[in-house]
């Protein structure tokens, strides 16, 4: 007898005495990944599918490569293979622009024979528009741009900081030019977007905004320094001043002279003193050491980051907690990687690009090694679950729906067309009920560890039985779709494997889907099997 998990509120076809044909389905899917694992299915007139793994031989494509090849030898751990074409798609699709390929994108670039497809489509993607949305999205939860309590920026203000971000960031405005708008712009954070920055904290004392600025722009936590260290830091940031206008809720940020109290000398994180002559803005003095090429922190926090958003775990590990006890795992990569970083001149585009063309960012997920140190030291790509934004634009891909977003803040500003993606939502107040659930960070601290992607039983259950999901399955085009009687019933099955998991079915797939189509009226088991992939590890992680 089979017990059914679900509840009334799962559809009609889960709760009938074939609940277990639809798990039975669930594990042939399962148990044809695992057997697709260890053997290549030739499927006529399509090419071998392979879905995880390509060619097994180590090649480097550039320094990179030799650089992790070099510390894997020494430590004597065997590198994963080469992902295969559909993994690498839908993981550069996600990494870049965090979002699916359509159907089409994904059959295109599977039959392609092009040897540099896969070169042409990380060039094609970094020029795509999603990119400034999805990259303004991690911006703007590093930079905490948000209307509401604890960061109170307000819409007007929020909204003009993120057009800001998700603008420079299109433009591929060099990183340091980007940084030092931030850190010297004075003016109204209603007409000049990026003081902003100083807004977007909850501490405006000196000591809150330096421990801010090294947490962002350094990737050190300055509440560990000693308390001198802090406070000589602080010093560069003494003399800013607020005021506001008659406008509600608009405030200048300033350079105020007037404050009697400021140093006469400040000193940097790296013990060097400079003096402060009374006319000079001491951020800018500060601005000028930070983005300078031979800076100890500011390029070896960039990199570190990006590498980190591409590979899934920084060489220094967290990201943002960079200190001399906390060594990098390959501190001749990192050092590789700052020096690219400025030979790209802060042309972050560039740098991207030699990370994604590596072979070590496109090795498998699944590790040749079982040595505990190969995560560690990137032997295989590091599976992780799909953020809550990428995950519910990605849902609503598929499913051809639109997800609603509201805002605590009854302002105008605030309004969200319904048919608006997650990624580029405007202001981390903006929110929705799977968001929450999912791990969106709350934008209140700019911390790496503020975004939750760890999978919960609540997002399991929400995904396996809320009304939620099922509305967007029934209303699927792959479920509704039946103007054409040419097209049958396994072709709208490779259609949703394309369309979900970004690959074509694997023989055993096909059987499966077969058999369980013959047992139930069309759309049910359209339903149920839409239902299964998106319950499936492979389409809710990157990997």
């Amino acid at each position: 007898m089979c017990i059914s998990p679900l509840s009334k509120r799962a559809p009609d076809s889960w709760r009938d005495g074939n609940l277990c044909a639809l798990f039975a389905l669930l594990i042939a899917i399962a148990l044809a990944i695992l057997l697709s694992l260890t053997t290549s299915v030739a499927a006529p007139a399509r090419p071998a599918i392979r879905p995880f793994e390509g060619d097994p031989t180590v090649v480097a494509n550039n320094r990179i490569d030799e650089l992790v090849q070099a510390n894997l030898d020494r430590l004597k751990i065997t590198a994963a293979p080469l992902c295969s074409d559909a993994v690498f798609l839908r993981r550069a699709y996600l990494d870049v622009i965090g979002t699916l390929p359509t159907w089409y994108e994904t059959r295109d670039f599977l039959l392609s024979r092009d040897p540099k497809k896969r070169q042409h489509l990380i060039d094609r993607l970094l020029e795509r528009e999603e990119f400034a949305d999805y990259w303004a999205m991690k911006w703007s939860d590093l930079l905490r741009v948000k209307a509401e309590f604890p960061i109170n920026l307000w819409p007007n203000a929020a909204q003009a900081y993120y057009r800001w971000i998700r603008t420079s960031i299109k433009g591929n405005k060099p990183y340091d030019q980007f940084v030092r708008e931030m850190l010297t712009s004075s003016g109204s954070n209603f007409r000049e977007p990026a003081v902003n920055f100083y807004r977007a904290m909850q501490n405006h004392q000196p000591e809150g905004i330096a421990q801010t600025v090294a947490l962002t722009f350094m990737g050190t936590r300055a509440e560990k320094w000693p308390t001198n260290q802090l406070a000589s830091m602080a010093a560069f940031f003494a003399t800013l001043g607020y005021k506001g206008t008659s406008e509600w809720k608009e405030e200048i940020i300033y350079f105020d002279q007037s404050k009697s109290n400021a140093p006469a000398t400040a000193t940097f994180p790296d013990g060097t003193t400079t003096h402060l002559t009374p006319d000079q803005d001491p951020r800018q003095v500060f601005a000028d050491w930070l983005i300078d090429e031979k800076n100890p922190w500011f390029t070896r926090n960039i990199a570190n980051r990006i590498w980190t958003c591409f590979l899934g775990r920084g060489i220094i590990n967290e990201p943002d907690d960079i200190r001399p006890d906390n060594p990098p795992s390959n501190p001749e990569l990192l050092s590789y990687l700052e020096t690219q970083v400025i030979s790209t001149h802060y042309n972050l585009k560039e740098f991207m690009r030699e990370i994604l063309n590596s072979r070590t960012y496109q090795s498998s997920a699944l590790p040749a090694d079982t040595n505990p140190e190969a995560a560690t030291n990137f032997a295989c790509y590091s599976v992780r679950r799909i953020e809550a934004e990428v995950l519910i634009d990605a849902i609503d891909q598929i499913t051809s729906s639109t997800e609603r977003y509201t805002s605590a803040i009854p302002e105008p500003f605030t309004y969200i067309p319904e048919n608006h993606r997650s990624i580029a939502l405007p202001d981390g107040s903006i929110s929705s009920a799977f968001l929450e659930l999912f791990g969106r960070p709350p934008r209140d601290t700019g911390l790496e560890s503020e975004r939750n992607n760890r999978f919960t039983a609540n997002q399991a259950l929400h995904l396996l039985n809320s009304t939620h999901i099922l509305n967007k399955i029934e209303q699927s085009r792959l479920v509704t779709y039946g103007g054409n009687q040419k097209v049958s019933n396994q072709q709208l099955a490779n259609g949703m494997f394309l369309t979900v998991l970004s690959r074509f079915p694997t023989l055993d797939e096909q059987s499966a889907t077969t058999k369980y189509f013959k047992d139930k009226s069309d759309r049910s088991a359209r339903i149920d099997l839409l239902w299964a992939l998106l319950n499936s590890p492979e389409f809710l992680y990157r990997h």
